[in-house]
């Protein structure tokens, strides 16, 4: 009787979905996987921050350097 190693369809890599928080006077970057960036006290950094993150990650989810 033959089986099915793999009965169950690949699922695509999750994506990181980021969003930045303020604490106080500062903003830091945080993600659904659990990663959170450096506290930061310009919001442009903290969105950086978040963007190198999720480009990195669908890297690394995608086998490329």
């Amino acid at each position: 009787m033959a089986h099915d190693q793999d009965a169950t369809p690949a699922r695509a890599p999750r994506e990181h979905r980021t969003i930045t928080t303020e604490q106080g006077r500062f903003c830091f970057a945080r993600c659904d996987c659990g990663w959170r960036g450096p506290a930061r006290r310009a919001r442009s950094l903290a969105r950086t921050d978040a963007q190198d993150h999720a480009a990195s990650a669908t890297a690394t989810a995608s086998g490329t350097p």
